[in-house]
Protein backbone atom coordinates (compact mmCIF):
# COMPACT_ATOMS: atom_id res chain seq x y z
CA UNK A 1 0.00 0.00 0.00
CA UNK A 2 2.62 2.32 0.91
CA UNK A 3 4.64 1.71 -2.75
CA UNK A 4 3.05 3.43 -5.46
CA UNK A 5 4.42 6.73 -4.60
CA UNK A 6 7.78 5.06 -2.94
CA UNK A 7 10.89 6.52 -5.09
CA UNK A 8 13.39 4.78 -3.80
CA UNK A 9 13.89 2.08 -1.85
CA UNK A 10 16.34 0.15 0.58
CA UNK A 11 16.96 -3.18 0.15
CA UNK A 12 18.30 -6.05 2.27
CA UNK A 13 18.33 -9.93 1.77
CA UNK A 14 14.48 -10.45 1.25
CA UNK A 15 13.13 -11.26 -1.85
CA UNK A 16 11.43 -8.66 -4.18
CA UNK A 17 8.93 -9.86 -6.59
CA UNK A 18 7.55 -8.29 -9.94
CA UNK A 19 4.46 -7.31 -8.56
CA UNK A 20 6.54 -5.01 -5.98
CA UNK A 21 8.31 -3.05 -8.79
CA UNK A 22 5.48 -2.91 -11.04
CA UNK A 23 3.25 -1.98 -7.94
CA UNK A 24 5.93 1.09 -7.25
CA UNK A 25 5.25 3.42 -10.12
CA UNK A 26 7.46 6.24 -9.28
CA UNK A 27 10.44 4.17 -8.20
CA UNK A 28 13.47 5.43 -9.24
CA UNK A 29 16.69 3.68 -7.43
CA UNK A 30 16.90 0.79 -5.25
CA UNK A 31 20.44 0.57 -3.18
CA UNK A 32 21.02 -3.32 -1.93
CA UNK A 33 22.80 -2.71 1.86
CA UNK A 34 25.02 -5.35 0.65
CA UNK A 35 26.53 -6.95 -2.37
CA UNK A 36 24.35 -9.50 -5.15
CA UNK A 37 21.36 -8.88 -7.10
CA UNK A 38 20.00 -12.21 -7.07
CA UNK A 39 16.87 -11.23 -4.75
CA UNK A 40 16.24 -8.67 -7.26
CA UNK A 41 13.97 -8.59 -10.31
CA UNK A 42 16.68 -7.60 -12.42
CA UNK A 43 14.51 -7.65 -15.94
CA UNK A 44 11.61 -5.72 -15.01
CA UNK A 45 14.20 -3.05 -13.09
CA UNK A 46 15.91 -2.55 -15.97
CA UNK A 47 12.91 -2.39 -18.32
CA UNK A 48 11.38 0.19 -16.32
CA UNK A 49 15.35 2.32 -16.17
CA UNK A 50 15.23 1.88 -11.90
CA UNK A 51 18.64 2.57 -10.65
CA UNK A 52 20.80 -0.32 -9.07
CA UNK A 53 23.14 0.39 -6.59
CA UNK A 54 24.95 -1.87 -4.09
CA UNK A 55 26.88 -1.23 -1.10
CA UNK A 56 30.14 -2.75 -2.09
CA UNK A 57 32.70 -4.11 0.39
CA UNK A 58 30.97 -3.09 3.16
CA UNK A 59 30.70 -6.18 4.65
CA UNK A 60 33.91 -7.52 3.35
CA UNK A 61 35.58 -7.86 6.50
CA UNK A 62 32.71 -9.95 8.16
CA UNK A 63 31.94 -12.26 5.80
CA UNK A 64 35.51 -12.88 5.35
CA UNK A 65 36.23 -13.38 8.92
CA UNK A 66 33.35 -15.95 8.96
CA UNK A 67 34.93 -18.05 6.17
CA UNK A 68 37.60 -18.40 8.57
CA UNK A 69 36.03 -19.21 11.43
CA UNK A 70 34.35 -21.65 9.42
CA UNK A 71 37.88 -23.11 9.05
CA UNK A 72 38.88 -23.19 12.60
CA UNK A 73 35.64 -25.37 12.66
CA UNK A 74 36.27 -27.31 10.30
CA UNK A 75 39.50 -28.15 11.08
CA UNK A 76 39.07 -28.77 14.60
CA UNK A 77 35.55 -30.24 14.68
CA UNK A 78 34.31 -27.13 17.09
CA UNK A 79 30.70 -28.21 15.32
CA UNK A 80 30.91 -32.24 16.75
CA UNK A 81 32.88 -31.26 19.91
CA UNK A 82 29.87 -28.75 20.74
CA UNK A 83 26.79 -31.09 19.52
CA UNK A 84 28.24 -34.75 21.35
CA UNK A 85 28.77 -32.95 24.56
CA UNK A 86 25.18 -31.18 24.49
CA UNK A 87 24.25 -34.58 24.12
CA UNK A 88 26.28 -36.09 26.73
CA UNK A 89 29.01 -37.50 24.99
CA UNK A 90 32.40 -36.74 24.86
CA UNK A 91 34.14 -36.85 21.59
CA UNK A 92 37.90 -36.09 21.03
CA UNK A 93 38.43 -35.59 17.08
CA UNK A 94 41.62 -35.49 16.56
CA UNK A 95 41.99 -32.11 14.66
CA UNK A 96 44.56 -30.58 11.75
CA UNK A 97 46.54 -26.78 11.99
CA UNK A 98 45.96 -24.12 10.31
CA UNK A 99 49.32 -23.38 9.60
CA UNK A 100 50.94 -25.11 6.08
CA UNK A 101 47.50 -25.52 4.79
CA UNK A 102 47.19 -24.89 1.08
CA UNK A 103 44.14 -22.08 1.00
CA UNK A 104 42.85 -22.25 -2.02
CA UNK A 105 40.64 -18.90 -2.89
CA UNK A 106 38.05 -18.61 -5.83
CA UNK A 107 36.94 -15.08 -6.30
CA UNK A 108 39.87 -12.11 -4.74
CA UNK A 109 36.99 -9.42 -5.01
CA UNK A 110 37.04 -7.74 -1.60
CA UNK A 111 35.78 -10.53 0.52
CA UNK A 112 38.24 -13.16 -1.30
CA UNK A 113 41.15 -10.79 -1.08
CA UNK A 114 40.33 -10.19 2.70
CA UNK A 115 40.02 -14.16 2.91
CA UNK A 116 43.90 -14.21 1.83
CA UNK A 117 45.37 -11.74 3.34
CA UNK A 118 43.80 -13.46 7.24
CA UNK A 119 45.19 -16.86 5.29
CA UNK A 120 48.52 -15.71 4.78
CA UNK A 121 48.71 -14.60 8.48
CA UNK A 122 47.99 -17.65 9.97
CA UNK A 123 50.96 -18.82 7.88
CA UNK A 124 48.90 -20.75 5.11
CA UNK A 125 49.73 -20.72 1.53
CA UNK A 126 47.80 -19.31 -0.68
CA UNK A 127 46.07 -20.11 -4.41
CA UNK A 128 44.18 -17.56 -5.49
CA UNK A 129 41.75 -17.52 -9.13
CA UNK A 130 40.44 -14.55 -10.31
CA UNK A 131 40.00 -13.57 -13.87
CA UNK A 132 41.32 -9.93 -12.88
CA UNK A 133 43.75 -11.09 -11.18
CA UNK A 134 43.84 -7.78 -9.23
CA UNK A 135 47.10 -6.90 -7.12
CA UNK A 136 46.61 -8.14 -3.50
CA UNK A 137 49.45 -6.69 -2.04
CA UNK A 138 50.75 -10.44 -0.90
CA UNK A 139 53.90 -11.34 -0.64
CA UNK A 140 55.10 -13.66 -3.42
CA UNK A 141 56.21 -16.57 -1.15
CA UNK A 142 52.86 -17.06 0.66
CA UNK A 143 50.43 -16.07 -2.79
CA UNK A 144 50.20 -17.08 -6.37
CA UNK A 145 47.80 -17.23 -8.76
CA UNK A 146 46.81 -20.86 -10.79
CA UNK A 147 44.34 -22.15 -12.62
CA UNK A 148 40.80 -23.13 -11.12
CA UNK A 149 41.85 -26.91 -12.19
CA UNK A 150 45.64 -26.30 -10.18
CA UNK A 151 43.53 -24.61 -7.38
CA UNK A 152 41.35 -27.54 -7.45
CA UNK A 153 44.37 -30.03 -7.09
CA UNK A 154 46.32 -28.37 -4.88
CA UNK A 155 44.58 -26.35 -1.73
CA UNK A 156 43.71 -28.59 1.30
CA UNK A 157 41.11 -25.84 2.32
CA UNK A 158 38.79 -24.37 -0.86
CA UNK A 159 36.83 -20.61 0.17
CA UNK A 160 34.01 -19.57 -2.42
CA UNK A 161 33.68 -15.69 -3.10
CA UNK A 162 32.74 -15.23 -6.33
CA UNK A 163 29.01 -14.91 -8.43
CA UNK A 164 27.74 -17.97 -9.96
CA UNK A 165 28.54 -19.07 -13.85
CA UNK A 166 26.17 -17.17 -16.18
CA UNK A 167 24.81 -20.48 -17.81
CA UNK A 168 23.33 -21.50 -14.07
CA UNK A 169 25.60 -24.28 -13.61
CA UNK A 170 27.25 -24.94 -10.02
CA UNK A 171 31.18 -24.00 -10.30
CA UNK A 172 31.49 -26.91 -8.08
CA UNK A 173 30.18 -30.38 -9.24
CA UNK A 174 31.28 -34.00 -9.43
CA UNK A 175 34.21 -33.65 -12.38
CA UNK A 176 35.45 -30.46 -9.46
CA UNK A 177 35.19 -32.32 -6.46
CA UNK A 178 36.85 -35.42 -8.34
CA UNK A 179 39.90 -33.27 -8.86
CA UNK A 180 40.84 -32.41 -5.15
CA UNK A 181 42.41 -34.23 -2.92
CA UNK A 182 40.57 -36.42 -0.09
CA UNK A 183 40.20 -34.53 3.00
CA UNK A 184 39.96 -31.15 1.09
CA UNK A 185 37.82 -28.57 3.27
CA UNK A 186 35.35 -26.78 1.14
CA UNK A 187 33.90 -23.76 2.61
CA UNK A 188 31.09 -21.49 1.16
CA UNK A 189 30.01 -18.08 2.07
CA UNK A 190 28.81 -16.85 -0.88
CA UNK A 191 25.89 -18.50 -3.24
CA UNK A 192 24.36 -21.99 -2.64
CA UNK A 193 24.14 -22.39 -6.88
CA UNK A 194 27.80 -22.31 -7.03
CA UNK A 195 27.47 -26.41 -5.81
CA UNK A 196 26.02 -29.40 -6.61
CA UNK A 197 24.31 -29.82 -3.43
CA UNK A 198 24.14 -33.80 -4.63
CA UNK A 199 27.53 -34.32 -5.99
CA UNK A 200 29.12 -32.51 -2.67
CA UNK A 201 26.63 -34.98 -0.34
CA UNK A 202 28.67 -37.66 -2.56
CA UNK A 203 31.93 -36.22 -2.03
CA UNK A 204 31.64 -35.94 2.02
CA UNK A 205 30.07 -39.37 2.62
CA UNK A 206 33.24 -40.76 0.17
CA UNK A 207 35.88 -38.80 2.33
CA UNK A 208 36.41 -36.80 -0.65
CA UNK A 209 35.75 -33.51 1.15
CA UNK A 210 36.39 -33.69 5.67
CA UNK A 211 33.57 -31.09 5.77
CA UNK A 212 31.70 -28.73 3.83
CA UNK A 213 30.73 -25.54 5.97
CA UNK A 214 28.38 -23.05 4.36
CA UNK A 215 26.61 -19.84 5.03
CA UNK A 216 24.13 -20.17 2.25
CA UNK A 217 21.21 -22.22 0.90
CA UNK A 218 19.28 -22.90 -1.96
CA UNK A 219 15.95 -22.07 0.48
CA UNK A 220 16.52 -20.01 3.52
CA UNK A 221 15.79 -21.23 5.83
CA UNK A 222 15.84 -24.51 3.93
CA UNK A 223 12.98 -27.04 3.91
CA UNK A 224 14.99 -30.22 2.83
CA UNK A 225 17.41 -31.09 5.69
CA UNK A 226 19.63 -33.50 3.64
CA UNK A 227 22.61 -31.45 3.16
CA UNK A 228 22.20 -28.81 6.60
CA UNK A 229 21.52 -32.10 8.95
CA UNK A 230 24.76 -34.19 7.36
CA UNK A 231 27.46 -35.00 9.81
CA UNK A 232 29.99 -33.67 8.66
CA UNK A 233 28.15 -29.99 7.13
CA UNK A 234 28.66 -26.77 8.99
CA UNK A 235 25.93 -24.84 8.72
CA UNK A 236 25.19 -21.09 9.67
CA UNK A 237 21.63 -18.88 8.64
CA UNK A 238 23.16 -16.32 6.03
CA UNK A 239 25.52 -14.37 8.85
CA UNK A 240 28.08 -13.65 6.68
CA UNK A 241 27.67 -9.79 6.73
CA UNK A 242 25.36 -10.12 9.59
CA UNK A 243 27.92 -7.75 12.09
CA UNK A 244 27.08 -4.76 14.19
CA UNK A 245 30.22 -3.04 12.14
CA UNK A 246 29.21 -4.32 8.98
CA UNK A 247 25.30 -3.90 9.06
CA UNK A 248 26.05 0.15 10.35
CA UNK A 249 28.69 0.40 7.20
CA UNK A 250 26.55 -1.30 4.30
CA UNK A 251 23.52 0.99 5.63
CA UNK A 252 25.15 4.20 6.09
CA UNK A 253 26.90 3.48 2.13
CA UNK A 254 23.78 2.15 0.68
CA UNK A 255 21.40 5.55 2.34
CA UNK A 256 24.24 7.35 0.66
CA UNK A 257 24.00 5.80 -2.52
CA UNK A 258 20.44 5.82 -2.49
CA UNK A 259 20.06 9.72 -1.90
CA UNK A 260 22.70 10.45 -4.89
CA UNK A 261 20.95 8.02 -7.33
CA UNK A 262 17.76 10.10 -6.57
CA UNK A 263 19.22 13.48 -6.64
CA UNK A 264 20.83 11.97 -10.52
CA UNK A 265 24.27 12.48 -9.45
CA UNK A 266 25.31 8.83 -9.93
Amino acid sequence: SMLPGCVGSLAGVEQVSDNDIEAATQFRAISRNGVGTDNLPLQIIQQRGIKVCSADGANAYGAAALAIGLVFASLRHIHTANTGIKAGQWPRNQGTEIRGQTVGIIGCGAIGREVARLACALDCHVIGFDPMQPDLGLPAERFKWASIDELLEQATLISLHCPPPRDGSPLIGAAQLARMGDGTILINTARASLVDEVAVIAALDAGRLTAYATDVFKEEPPKSLTLASHPKVIATSHIGGFTTQSVNRATEIAVANLLTALRGEG
